[in-house]
């Protein structure tokens, strides 16, 4: 009986000295860790994270609020409703290293000037924030992502002691222009993201609002000042370093870029409409597939801005030139004669498209200049339908 006791005894003093709080040494740092762009589109903004290291305990351990699972249940739907589920997840700090090594982005490291106290309160928190029931949360691009928390969780552990300042920023740029920022190698992306989001994010973005790029996490830590114990205020990083330097690769031109591939579809729109013009008679195909692809973006548009909870896709005015109701229309147009509403019809499709120049001119949406050519060769085709009245009766 009482050897049966002592075994318990021991287990549960075991099992309590694995579940209470590590206390971290006089030697440990809190350190953000900054990670350049990479060459895919999901790494093209670069990355923040956390890493706590104790030379003394043998602790060298980043916490990264970028990581999803793609095996979770209903991944992609929730992604496309913009109910996406974000992670805390941990590893060591040479494990995250090689990655960003191998993928050839520079990481940068600042050391925060904290006391062990505030080192201890921090690594606690993320210890707790990492367990299985704490460790989720809803992602957004803009306002909750792997950046906005490194900067969150400092002000929520450390309060009033933290003072972040945003006066190193002179610029007056919006989210869009932010975006464009980062995406100059991703000509195909940026353009479908000038059609989903709205012009929402065409609004002057808050000083504040330029941390959800890690750059900026980067330099508002760099200007940050916290206050000691004797009350005297001193900047919040102690030091930076440089864990890899990436060597710069010269990004190819790609010949098929949005701006080509529609100039070269709009050329063809153009002289299909002439050669309907000089022959009196008109292509179907083509109309078919103006309206149908002018139709089935507006759909999406439309979807995007009603159908999900994603922040950056309301009030998107692509809808104007992009109209979901001819994707119904793209099939009326097959037929050898069309009825006498399309006449009206395409006399509205030509105003919505001047509203969209107008929306434009007066930045209260930004557009991509892809489309620029397509307009035209829709305005074009249009008219054309317009004013060859016995094509359209």
């Amino acid at each position: 009986m009482y050897k049966k006791n002592l075994l318990l005894f021991v287990l549960f003093f075991v099992f309590l000295q694995l579940t209470a709080q590590q206390k971290l040494s006089p030697k440990a740092t809190v350190s953000v860790i900054t990670c350049g762009p990479g060459d895919e589109l999901y790494t093209a903004f670069g990355h923040s994270a956390f890493r706590i290291y104790d030379p003394i305990l043998s602790v060298d351990k980043v916490y990264n609020y970028g990581t999803f699972d793609f095996n979770a249940p209903n991944f992609y739907l929730n992604f496309a409703k913009g109910k996406l589920t974000y992670q805390l997840s941990t590893s060591s700090f040479n494990r995250f290293i090689r990655i960003y090594k191998y993928e050839n982005r520079w990481v940068k490291a600042q050391e925060l000037n904290l006391t062990i106290v505030d080192v201890q309160k921090v690594y606690a928190f993320l210890e707790n924030n990492a367990k299985p029931q704490n460790k989720y949360y809803r992602y957004d691009f803009f306002y909750n992502n792997c950046a906005t928390k490194i900067e969150d969780i400092i002000q929520q552990v450390l309060k009033n002691k933290v003072t972040f300042s945003y006066n190193y920023i002179n610029s007056n740029k919006t989210h869009r222009d932010l975006i464009a920022d980062y995406t100059h190698n991703f000509k195909w992306a940026k353009f479908g993201i000038d059609l989903a989001l709205g012009s929402v994010i065409d609004k002057k973005a808050t000083k504040k609002e330029y941390n959800f790029l890690p750059d900026y996490i980067f330099k508002t830590f760099k200007n940050a000042v916290i206050t000691n114990e004797k009350n005297q205020i001193t900047p919040l990083v102690k030091k930076t370093s440089t864990v890899i330097s990436s060597k710069k690769i010269k990004a190819p031109y790609r010949l098929f870029s949005p701006f080509n591939v529609l100039l070269l579809l709009s050329l063809l729109i153009i002289f299909v409409t002439y050669r309907n013009y000089k022959s009196k008679r008109r292509t179907k195909f083509i109309d078919f597939a103006l309206y149908f692809s002018t139709g089935i973006i507006g759909v999406i548009v439309l979807l995007l801005w009603f159908a999900t909870s994603h922040t950056a896709t309301y009030k998107n005015l692509n809808f104007l030139w992009a109209f979901a109701p001819n994707l119904i229309v793209s099939f009326i147009v097959l037929k050898n004669k069309l009825p006498k509403w399309i006449f009206i019809y395409n006399r509205i499709l030509l105003v919505l498209i001047t509203l969209t120049f107008i929306v434009w001119i007066l930045k209260i949406q930004i557009f991509n200049l892809a489309i620029i050519p397509f307009l035209l060769a829709l305005i074009i085709r249009y008219e054309y339908l317009i004013k060859n009245r016995k094509l359209t009766s």
